[in-house]
């Protein structure tokens, strides 16, 4: 998400740079800076994850433990270093490297909140417990909030069976 805290136009003279944040603590650290008037971007995307055996909708960091900074060469760079949740300014030879604005541009477009299912149709799966442990099958719907129905080839024959969504696994 790009935090700027007013409508104005880009800096022409302000490039991109790569911040490193403390672990666990990106989010901490674009809430920080933007308090402070810097303009961020911290990418994000949601997805779905199976949390204790229910499906839940995420967001988060595309790029754990990272943000997207834009600052002029002749910004003041010290007020960086104290920010809570910032580590350091990403750089080589002591000198902060800057990032490309089209692959910035690149990560705004393609970050538009696209929900990507943790199992699709047709996804193939593993089934870690229970009557059916170790085998392998295609995922078809899920059955409820906590049941999947999957295709398993049982005796030559596709089956449809609903197993419990913690047993299920996607294959890798």
């Amino acid at each position: 998400m790009e935090t700027d805290l007013s409508p104005r136009q880009p800096d022409q003279a302000a490039a991109w740079y790569l911040v490193q944040c403390k672990p666990r603590q990106d989010e901490r650290a674009e809430d920080n800076l933007a308090r402070q008037g810097y303009r961020c971007y911290r990418p994000q995307h949601s997805c779905e994850r199976i949390v204790r055996g229910s499906r839940q909708t995420i967001v988060e960091s595309l790029f754990p433990g990272y943000l997207f900074i834009a600052l002029a060469e002749d910004a003041n760079w010290a007020p960086l270093r104290s920010t809570r949740g910032v580590n350091r300014v990403v750089g080589f030879g002591g000198m902060p490297l800057k990032v490309d604005e089209r692959f910035i541009e690149q990560l705004q477009r393609r970050c538009e909140n696209t929900v990507q299912p943790a199992l699709q149709l047709g996804d193939s799966v593993r089934i870690t417990a229970g009557d059916f442990a170790e085998l392998d099958a295609i995922f078809m719907a899920m059955d409820g909030d906590e049941r999947a129905i999957l295709l398993l080839n049982i005796l030559s024959r596709q089956q449809r069976v609903s197993v419990p969504l913690a047993s299920v696994a996607k294959a890798r």
